[in-house]
């Protein structure tokens, strides 16, 4: 009986936790409400005060998990965070994204805004300012394509959350979560990553035509809003090669320290990648100092978010059920590969952030597939992209901030789309890569 109201607690909190979202509910208030309902349900004392030290309750288990990723993440969502809005400021970003949407012109306006984000996002740029940056661009195109703009969050998403956030080397935090649990490195298996990555790339693209094509066919059009953002045509943007340099930086620097530092050495590379923006862009920028505060208060803005979702998670996991349900999908018959993703992935969904699904899965799965001879780098690869799936789900933090704050759609009109580029994409994805790594190639 108690494993039962465990269970209907664990389903019910992330119910909740997707209902509240849709509805607008901030995920920070979010968070907290559905991880006591869970709570409640599997008879877990609410404070630290009603139990022996070292037993499981309420407000421990929340902010353990709240305070701990941010511990162990905050300088790298912070100097992200900065990075992408000191490109932004400069006009770094937008000469980025021009250099590609000029070449490809406005036949091609969906791959143009894919490339332009998976360019940034594959350059270190955080994911929520990548959406920020191009938006403006992807709105001007879709203006003059007439296309219908419900689709414009599914063509951030399949150049930001897909083929880029987890694939090997990578500097997206997705990518280094593993490293300290699996002693690897953020190209833990490269020749499987790449043939996933141009899969996901190629495959999220058609798919993404076709269904905008359908639409169109259907009458539908661009939609004009009076507060829709412009691009400004007439301000000066440094030298787009220049603008390559930031970028390129923060790749460099991450390879060179990666063995040494593991996943301090994105703090290095992050950094670099600020300083070679204020170096190779500072007469193009507006307001520098400004573009560092708000890239400051969108990092701590950002890291609430998920880690109000890995709090979520921490009561979660310390329920009856969530160990009942973890061991079922780590004791899936097969490849312990297939376990690995669907534990990552089931968790990354209820908790609704890629990260924060790497954070509580992998100190559970982790020891006992590596003592059980699963090469590493298999599964660190498998673990990355798995964890880009279900987390796209209603409730996760980027699509919410999307789809609503950043392009002011309803997920009725806009969702769909964008989980068959950030869902439905990514889970094949994986199926792939387990083939692959199953058939021995990428392992040495």
């Amino acid at each position: 009986m108690e494993n039962i109201l465990s269970m209907i607690g664990l389903l019910g909190g992330l119910f909740l936790l997707i209902f509240l979202t849709m509805k607008g509910v901030n995920i920070i208030i979010v968070g907290p409400i559905s991880a006591l309902f869970v709570a409640l349900l599997s008879g877990m004392p609410l404070f630290p005060q009603l139990v022996e030290e070292g037993v499981p309750n309420f407000v421990t288990n929340y902010m353990t998990g709240f305070t701990g990723f941010i511990m162990a993440w905050y300088l790298m969502f912070l100097l992200g965070a900065i990075f992408g809005k000191v490109m932004e400021d400069s006009g770094a970003a937008d000469s980025v994204a021009k250099f590609v949407t000029d070449r490809l012109g406005l036949k091609y306006a969906v791959l143009a805004i894919v490339i332009a984000c998976a360019i940034l996002t594959y350059g270190g740029v955080s994911l929520f300012v990548v959406a920020f940056a191009v938006y403006p661009m992807a709105i001007s195109l879709f203006k003059q394509a007439n296309l219908p703009r419900r689709f414009i969050p599914a063509t951030l998403g399949l150049g930001s959350v897909t083929f880029t956030m987890t694939s090997a080397g990578s500097p997206e935090i997705q990518n280094w979560i593993p490293i300290p649990f699996l002693g690897t490195t953020p190209y833990a298996g490269w020749e499987v990553s790449i043939i996933v990555a141009i899969f996901m790339a190629i495959a999220g693209y058609m798919w993404l035509k076709k269904i905008i094509t359908k639409a169109v066919k259907n009458g539908e059009v661009f939609d004009a809003r009076e507060n829709d953002p412009t691009f400004d045509t007439t301000r000066a943007l440094p030298n787009p090669f220049l603008s390559f340099v930031p970028l390129i930086v923060v790749l460099i620097i991450s390879f060179i320290f990666h063995d040494s530092l593991k996943q301090s050495a994105l703090i290095i590379a992050l950094l670099a990648g600020i300083l070679a923006t204020f170096i190779v862009s500072w007469k193009y920028f507006k307001s520098p100092w400004e573009a560092v505060s708000q890239g400051t208060l969108g990092a701590i803005i950002a890291i609430g978010n998920t880690a109000a979702v890995v709090g979520f998670g921490g009561v979660a996991k310390a329920t009856p059920a969530f160990n009942v349900a973890v061991e079922a999908m780590t004791n899936i018959p097969g490849s312990p590969l297939i376990g690995a993703a669907v534990a990552v992935s089931v968790i990354a969904g209820m908790t609704g952030s890629a990260s924060g699904g790497q954070q509580i899965a992998l100190p559970l799965i982790a020891p006992g597939y590596l003592d059980a001879g699963v090469n590493a780098e298999a599964l660190h690869r498998v673990v990355a992209i798995s964890s880009g799936a279900l987390d796209s789900l209603p409730h996760n933090g980027y699509v919410v901030t999307t789809i609503q704050s950043i392009c002011g759609e309803k997920h009725s009109a806009a969702y769909w789309s964008m989980a068959a580029t950030t869902v439905a994409i990514p889970v094949i994805g994986v199926i792939l890569a387990i083939v692959l790594f199953s058939f021995g190639l990428g392992i040495q």
